[in-house]
């Protein structure tokens, strides 16, 4: 079956002499393993498409099973700004790589637009570092255990929050608290603000506060390794932009 569709390349890996097998995660199919077959030949029509992060659209010969086959691919965002910037770039192979960890558990092509939206943003400027810990968030609701921000996970108040607990899993207020991380109230109301953004709509994010930025990322990569078994093994690249 021959299908158009946008895609975004989130993995490549050579095959054969001349062909690569790519991991494209699409608008309409979710993540598919696809052969770009010559592309790695200079002249090859597929080679300029065939790149983790390019951005396409797709005609593909489409299998449910097994791996589908590259026709072509037209060019939807060259993402320049972010390849010119090391900073921008990565931090956006940073997201695809995590895209991919988390496409292994759950395949839902929902996870096209949250990528789409978050290299289109850091491409346009918005501040990379904050993309990311937005995604990181929301990502955890794909993997089964999202965090409750809406009232204290042990008694349902909805006021009067401390902190936000790895072993409750979400907000704890003053008088059910008994351990684990105590942010203080600028850090807790900067939580709360980026997990409810919609990155497909705002236009300006800026990183403020260093400090704030750096425990929330801190207790992201702790609740990451507790509940999900993923280990945000790209993180050490990251710390250069610290």
């Amino acid at each position: 079956m021959q299908v158009k569709t946008k895609g975004i390349v989130i993995s490549e890996t050579n095959y054969s002499e001349t062909s690569k097998i790519l991991n494209i995660l699409t608008e309409d199919y979710g993540l598919i393993g696809v052969i770009s077959k010559g592309s790695r030949n200079i002249k090859n029509k597929l080679r300029g498409v065939s790149n983790k992060m390019n951005y396409c659209e797709y005609t593909i010969s489409y299998k449910e099973k097994g791996l589908s086959t590259l026709i072509e691919g037209n060019n939807l965002n060259s993402f320049k700004n972010i390849y010119t910037d090391m900073k921008k770039a990565i931090y956006s192979f940073f997201l695809m790589d995590l895209f991919y960890q988390v496409l292994k558990e759950n395949n839902n092509k929902n996870l096209f637009k949250l990528l789409e939206s978050s290299l289109i943003k850091i491409n346009d400027g918005l501040n990379e570092k904050l993309i990311c810990i937005i995604v990181e968030i929301k990502l955890l609701e794909y993997l089964g255990v999202s965090l409750n921000l809406d009232c204290c996970t042990s008694c349902g108040r909805e006021d009067d929050f401390l902190t936000i607990a790895i072993n409750d899993g979400g907000l704890v207020c003053k008088n059910c608290y008994h351990e684990g991380y105590i942010f203080n109230e600028k850090t807790l109301k900067l939580f709360l603000l980026l997990a409810k953004i919609d990155l497909s709509i705002i236009k300006k994010l800026e990183l403020t506060d260093e400090s704030a930025f750096k425990e929330i990322d801190k207790f992201l990569d702790e609740y990451y390794n507790f509940y999900t078994g993923i280990y945000l093994n790209k993180k050490e690249k990251l710390e250069l932009f610290k």
